[in-house]
């Protein structure tokens, strides 16, 4: 078999992006894909929230590997033989781990918040994905319903030349309060508008990339 690989990356930092890569991971475990996480960030967010998964009553069945540098490149292949879905959280600037792990993706899942900052920290991403000839789809994360702010925003990301989910993420407590739980929110709390809208979005990379 061989699984596809999608590389969460934004150049800014706070973007999103390790919350993000935890609550697709567990949307498309509990939709019975069997996930893989890469984490190729220095900072090591996602293999804290992984290692607070394993200490809790989660059923887990994710697995997490933290590589830097060339090895990340081999790494990510083999897990793409015995796994659907291999997630890259990968380096918030333009360093060689960020290049290797566009370069390994299926699919570029770049995370905006409705603020002019990530809208231009958003263009050297892109580039960089056109560059190595990835497919690219942008998520905007945080977004404020009563904000007219993420509207033009959301405009002017259309202007960048690359596609935007339909499913957006609200600026929600409950992402924040699983993730401390080293759960996602499809898990702590099912019924909720977060869990929501992560579902839609787990939905529509799923049907973007045939898992």
């Amino acid at each position: 078999m061989s699984g596809k690989v999608l590389t969460m990356a934004q150049q800014k930092g706070g973007a999103g992006k390790t919350t993000l890569v935890a609550q697709l991971a567990v949307a498309f475990m509990l939709r019975g894909q069997r996930v893989a996480l890469v984490d190729i960030d220095p900072q090591r967010s996602l293999t804290r929230w992984f290692e607070t998964r394993e200490t809790a009553a989660s059923g887990q069945s994710l697995s997490l590997i933290s590589v830097t540098g060339w090895r990340a490149q081999g790494v990510v292949e083999k897990l793409r033989t015995s796994h659907d879905l291999v997630l890259i959280d990968s380096a918030p600037h333009a360093e060689i781990e960020a290049k290797i792990a566009v370069r390994a993706a299926d699919l570029v899942i770049v995370p905006i918040q409705p603020s002019p900052l990530d809208l231009w920290a958003t263009e050297p991403t892109l580039a960089l994905a056109r560059a190595e000839k990835r497919a690219v789809l942008i998520v905007i994360n945080r977004a404020q319903t009563r904000m007219k702010l993420g509207e033009a925003i959301a405009l002017r990301i259309r202007e960048l030349d690359a596609e935007i989910a339909r499913a957006t993420l609200g600026n929600r407590i409950s992402f924040a309060a699983s993730m401390l739980e080293g759960l996602g929110v499809a898990e702590t709390d099912p019924r909720s508008k977060a869990a929501e809208e992560i579902g839609a979005l787990a939905d529509e990379i799923m049907a973007r990339t045939g898992s």
